[in-house]
């Protein structure tokens, strides 16, 4: 494993935890279980994948697990604006962790160019 590689998945197991604790609050104190059930499977979903890709069988499989990562962390990135902008969370809520998934999303995508270039170096 990778130092990069090791960071990202820290990073998304520690946003894994604040969406967990996320979803608590918002179903517990604002009452609302449709949006947050779609916000705690894709914003966990993203560092499962990261695990998996770190476990891959080839780099091409890395890589691919990684892309699905981007997909799940965009899902994300989508279920927080929505859960602003009805209120749900407030801004303060929000930017604290929407900025730790556009960082998350700026790693992955860094760690998948760089995958790409050493796959086609290899080539």
């Amino acid at each position: 494993m990778k130092t990069k590689d090791s960071i990202i998945r820290q990073k998304t197991f520690d946003f894994a935890i604040r969406v967990v604790n996320l979803y608590k609050y918002i179903v517990t104190d604002k009452k609302e279980y449709v949006l947050s059930k779609q916000l705690l499977r894709s914003g966990t979903s993203i560092g499962a994948n990261v695990n998996e890709a770190l476990y891959g069988q080839s780099k091409r499989d890395f890589i691919s697990k990684l892309h699905i990562s981007i997909k799940e962390a965009s899902e994300t990135k989508y279920w927080l604006e929505l859960l602003n902008a009805t209120g749900y969370l407030d801004e303060k809520e929000y930017n604290s962790i929407a900025n730790d998934n556009v960082e998350i999303l700026k790693i992955l995508t860094s760690i998948i160019k760089t995958s790409k270039q050493n796959l086609d170096n290899e080539n």
